[in-house]
């Protein structure tokens, strides 16, 4: 069987393609021109086009019964340019899929906690819809899109938290603030954060696309272990071998220098690891979600912990450079 993966080149991608070969699914990926190919496994199938190109997601789609769709932003100017990647993408693949018959095993769409919002207390899949921002916005719209088309496609939907582990760039900024001896104490109360390791969500998702039980579903995919912010960065700490001093920041100074970033991004395009979306990610009371649906219609749990998914992220960055 051939499965899609669009996005294939990003920290989720490379890892879902290789789980998708070890269990000796084929792989065709859809990469924009001039995007790196060499960072796939060899015996994946290349399809050069943009994820917002109708005729570049035929021919991707063309003779694929499973589909994954993984492409899209996590960072755009505006919230115009979030919703034509992330929702504008996800209803022009599925139109290609109907057009082309493809995705008749299934169409796995990448949500996000983000589309229902931030929680202590542990999101649940039947939650409404509360984004805060608009990237979450922009996938709760996907979702949206993808169910109207559950009467045409077997749709299935998953939803990591923060996702960790090696070759990931949304955390490095964190390791980097560790890396300088300093661990960055947001004041206030405790802000909980589900996760769950790269390798982990990429075979949960591989679940995704063979499971009967996940039609017509979506399903939260963590850890049941939680950290927060500053716990990450005392796991960073330990994986480095480091003794950091601590630095209390107000919530509106966090603030403060996203917007500075974003100012610094918007005048010379270069894109710093803070921005206003991170700080408001940081700043919510908590991004949490339960993970018993996934445990009882998939059999999924995340076995790895935090400690040995922040070790193998340290070990990638060191020889690589980043840190």
């Amino acid at each position: 069987m051939m499965a899609l993966v669009t996005g294939a080149s990003g920290f989720l991608g490379r890892a879902l393609v290789r789980a998708l070969l070890a269990r000796g699914t084929g792989v065709r990926a859809l990469l924009r021109e001039g995007s790196d190919a060499s960072v796939l496994e060899g015996g994946v199938e290349i399809i050069r086009g943009d994820a917002a190109d109708p005729a570049a997601l035929r021919r991707a789609a063309q003779g694929c019964p499973l589909v994954y769709h993984l492409a899209g932003v996590r960072r755009a100017a505006d919230r115009a340019a979030f919703m034509s990647v992330n929702a504008g993408s996800t209803r022009l693949l599925l139109e290609a899929c109907v057009e082309t018959g493809a995705a008749r095993q299934r169409f796995v769409l990448a949500g996000s906690l983000a589309s229902i919002g931030p929680s202590r207390e542990g999101r649940r899949e039947e939650e409404p819809f509360a984004p805060v921002e608009w990237y979450g916005e922009s996938k709760a719209e996907a979702e949206r899109i993808a169910l109207s088309f559950a009467s045409r496609l077997p749709v299935t939907i998953g939803r990591p938290p923060r996702i960790i582990g090696p070759g990931d760039r949304e955390n490095l900024f964190f390791f980097r603030i560790v890396a300088s001896g300093v661990v960055l104490r947001i004041l206030g109360s405790e802000r909980p954060l589900s996760w769950i390791d790269v390798e982990d969500c990429a075979r949960a998702f591989v679940l995704l696309g063979e499971r009967p039980e996940a039609t017509g579903e979506a399903f939260f995919l963590a850890s049941k272990e939680r950290t927060s912010v500053e716990g990450l960065q005392r796991e960073v700490a330990r994986a480095l071998g480091i003794s950091p001093r601590t630095v209390p920041v107000p919530g509106p100074a966090l603030l403060a220098l996203a917007w500075a970033a974003d100012a610094i991004t918007a005048a010379t395009g270069r894109k710093l690891p803070l921005n206003r979306k991170l700080a408001r990610q940081v700043l919510a009371p908590g991004w949490t979600c339960r993970t018993e649906k996934a445990e009882r219609l998939l059999g999924f749990l995340a076995p790895t912990r935090l400690a040995d998914s922040v070790e193998g992220s340290a070990r990638y960055y060191r020889a690589r450079g980043w840190l």
